[in-house]
């Protein structure tokens, strides 16, 4: 008897035909929605880690804004591979190149699994020297060590599975990666409290519940390379190169920019918050990091949905597609973040203190921050529409910088040198006014590439 496969595979001819003629909102509106679902998850288990080890203490919730680093730098590595091919694919199958699709795509996945084995050879030897860069104190550095020890032996499928969820995505089968990374999310928030508190782990627990969650994921998106219409992962294909790595690297790069420069955005304010008043500031900063980060995630999500249909129309030259795409992507994330906005502002001492309830002064100056970031968010409606568009066209410069603003031209030396003369209102401030700043560099970097669509379409408009 034949077995039936586990996907319906759908021809990429028919894959082509619908990403090139459905009616723009609706699919960009349908293939949204698995990508915020799936990054909302993966924000809450974020969450759900913080919550659960802040009930450890101060000092623990403080190790993992000390951690948050590294695991911003894993997923930095995932998209620049996953999005460094998938910008390419998303063209190239709309150029109907499948065999060349085929084959970046495997070397993207296996060069991540082998980068992630030297990230985690080089954690575990350098662990202590590096968890004091990250901007530990004594009291939390023994807990981001025993925490990161256990999270860099799981980097390879860390890393390949945030890989394999963005191919899938720009292959406009953003529900494949979907299934794989809300799987290993309901895992990880169903292990913490378990590993933590039932296993009596601690902060080891935590770590466990994360490694653990995220093989699960990774061996779900493996299979999911082997049905539907997806490109499927084969070694035979791993046929390296350096004109492959190269359009890799110049494409992820963006990402790779935002991600990195995050990590380092979040030493700095670890370092700093160390400086100006100890586990307190870290313990407020890294809730309000988890916090702005699941308001972002919202936005990316919905941006995720956005790239393939960007990719693929660019690929096939309908340009007047792309042009409606971007301004329902804007509208759509300017209402977006404006609500949460608004939410954000109103409520922000109660959310701080669903996080860290037992001392006033985490609420006090989280609560500070996280209004001071909720005023400025709905720049986001403008600053990622713009990075995303230039990114999945081939404008790989002009993404590149202005992902290094907002992140790192523009907050390291704000974070550097506001809190010596704020103190820390400084620190708070600090992202904000680089968020700010990169408005007005996304101003000008959008207005061209809207101008160099429509000339592109020759003033047609999508029905």
């Amino acid at each position: 008897m034949r077995r039936r496969p586990l996907f319906k595979h759908i021809p990429a001819e028919k894959k082509l035909t619908q990403m090139t003629e459905t009616p723009v909102k609706r699919l960009i509106s349908t293939l949204a929605v698995p990508t915020i679902l799936s990054m909302l998850v993966t924000s809450i288990y974020n969450m759900a880690d913080t919550y659960f080890v802040s009930e450890i203490g101060i000092s623990a919730t403080a190790a993992v804004g000390v951690t948050l680093p590294v695991m911003t730098l894993f997923s930095a590595l995932g998209i620049t591979f996953g999005q460094g091919s998938g910008t390419s694919v998303s063209r190239l199958l709309g150029q109907k190149r499948q065999e060349e699709a085929e084959t970046l795509i495997s070397v993207a996945f296996f060069s991540s699994l082998l980068v992630g084995g030297l990230l985690a050879i080089a954690g575990i030897a350098f662990l202590e020297p590096l968890v004091e860069l990250l901007g530990a104190t004594s009291s939390s550095a023994p807990y981001a060590q025993d925490y990161l020890r256990i999270v860099f032996g799981g980097a390879p499928f860390i890393i390949a599975s945030v890989v394999l969820n963005n191919q899938f995505r720009f292959q406009g089968n953003a529900a494949f990666g979907t299934v794989g990374i809300l799987s290993g999310a309901v895992l990880n928030i169903a292990l913490d409290p378990l590993f933590i508190f039932g296993l009596s782990l601690g902060i080891k627990g935590a770590a466990w519940a994360t490694v653990l969650s995220q093989l699960f994921s990774f061996c779900l998106l493996v299979a999911g390379t082997r049905g539907g219409s997806n490109i499927r992962v084969s070694y035979r294909k791993f046929l390296p190169s350096r004109q492959r790595y190269r359009m890799i690297v110049l494409n992820g790069t963006p990402s790779f920019c935002r991600q990195a420069f995050a990590s380092i955005a979040a030493i700095l304010l670890n370092t700093m918050g160390k400086i100006y008043g100890g586990d307190v500031v870290v313990a407020a900063m890294t809730i309000v990091s988890r916090v702005t980060l699941f308001a972002t995630y919202i936005i990316l999500g919905f941006g995720q949905g956005y790239q393939p249909v960007c990719g693929f129309n660019y690929g096939a030259r309908l340009y007047h597609r792309v042009h409606e795409g971007f301004w329902f992507f804007v509208k759509t994330a300017l209402v977006i973040s404006a609500a949460l906005s608004v939410v954000g502002f109103i409520f922000a001492p109660e959310i701080i203190a669903a996080f860290q309830d037992s001392d006033p002064e985490v609420i006090r100056i989280g609560a500070g921050a996280l209004r001071l970031q909720c005023v400025i968010f709905p720049a986001m409606a403008w600053i990622t529409p713009v990075t995303m568009t230039l990114q999945t066209i081939g404008y790989a410069y002009r993404a590149i910088f202005l992902s290094m603003c907002q992140k790192g031209l523009l907050f390291i030396p704000l974070v550097l040198l506001l809190p010596g003369a704020w103190g820390i209102f400084g620190i708070q401030v600090s992202q904000p006014l680089a968020d700010l700043l990169t408005l007005a560099a996304a101003l000008p970097l959008g207005i061209g590439v809207v101008k160099d669509l429509y000339k592109k379409s020759g003033g047609k408009q999508e029905e």
